[in-house]
């Protein structure tokens, strides 16, 4: 191995803590990870890496080694990025994270457009809703809505989303349309929480030009965009998401908006990616072809 490769190997093997996880995410046997580095702490002349049976970690002159190796490899890829024609076309794989939703009705429908543009990039998708470890799971990219939680992580932004409250005509026939933000407590919720917060999100409106949230009572509890729908669907009572995800329910009557004379807070979805892969043409140009697609589909108001 070079010494570029050699680098990539080692700051692989800290971030994972493992040796054949970082050689199997760059494609390389085992045993010649493990020779590239005794070979680099033989030419060092200090050892890099505690190894156990379980773990490896830096040692101290394996930390200080990681952070300039970080900073080295940053600076190769921007030059690299700079002048090599590579960043018009792109090419190796790509790893993204997609929440369910965002996935099945945003990305995935044009994602042969995405393939016609880059046909040298080769994607590999993985979605839902829990919060994913983007430097151990080796994932370029995420997709989230909400409020940013790492601050390590770079963001883009991509869309504010709309939301709505609504619920089944079954619910509503059987406790009423609340008709006032107040009445909100009087009624049941599906609730939903964070596999990372553990708590419930409350339901958000802007009343008198102030955010205000209200937590009506709930017998039923999810942590997923699919199944939070599907609850209301079945009458389990009011529900608050972005528009978008519910529109053909609406349509069908099979949904029905409630307080339509409040606007509800929008949720901003943005595009989250490590510090030390900022500059990787592949992430680069899916974003930006991301930023296209989001704001096609929800275009800024004004």
């Amino acid at each position: 191995m070079d010494k570029f490769d050699t680098l990539q190997l080692f700051t692989r093997i800290v971030e994972l803590g493992s040796f054949s996880q970082a050689a199997d995410q760059l494609g390389i046997p085992r045993a010649t990870a493990s020779n590239a580095i005794k070979e680099l702490e033989s030419r060092l002349g200090c050892r890099l890496l505690e190894r156990t049976t379980r773990h490896v970690r830096p040692s101290q002159d394996g930390k200080a080694y990681y952070q300039r190796c970080v900073y080295i490899l940053a600076e190769l890829n921007e030059a690299e990025a700079a002048l090599r024609p590579v960043v018009a076309k792109p090419r190796g794989i790509l790893r993204v994270d997609l929440q369910g939703t965002h996935a099945s009705q945003i990305v995935l429908p044009k994602l042969d457009e995405f393939h016609r543009r880059y046909p040298d990039i080769e994607l590999i998708i993985s979605s839902g809703d829990r919060l994913v470890d983007l430097v151990r799971e080796g994932i370029d990219c995420v997709v989230r809505a909400g409020k940013l939680q790492d601050s390590s992580l770079v963001a883009r932004h991509l869309a504010d989303l709309p939301q709505i409250i609504c619920a089944s005509p079954d619910y509503l026939a059987a406790f009423g349309s609340p008709i006032h933000p107040d009445e909100l407590e009087s009624h049941q919720c599906v609730n939903f929480f964070s596999t990372t917060g553990g708590i419930n999100y409350p339901i958000e409106l802007i009343v008198n030009n102030q955010k205000r949230t209200y937590s009506p009572k709930g017998w039923v509890t999810v942590n997923e965009a699919e199944n939070y729908v599907i609850c209301a669907l079945r009458g389990c009572g009011l529900v608050q998401l972005p528009r978008y995800h519910v529109e053909q329910a609406l349509k069908e009557g099979n949904l029905v908006e409630v307080l339509g004379d409040w606007q509800s807070p929008k949720i901003t979805v943005s595009a989250l990616y490590t510090q030390n892969r900022q500059l990787s043409p592949r992430v680069r140009v899916f974003i930006d072809w991301l930023k296209e697609i989001y704001s096609a589909r929800f275009p800024t108001e004004g």
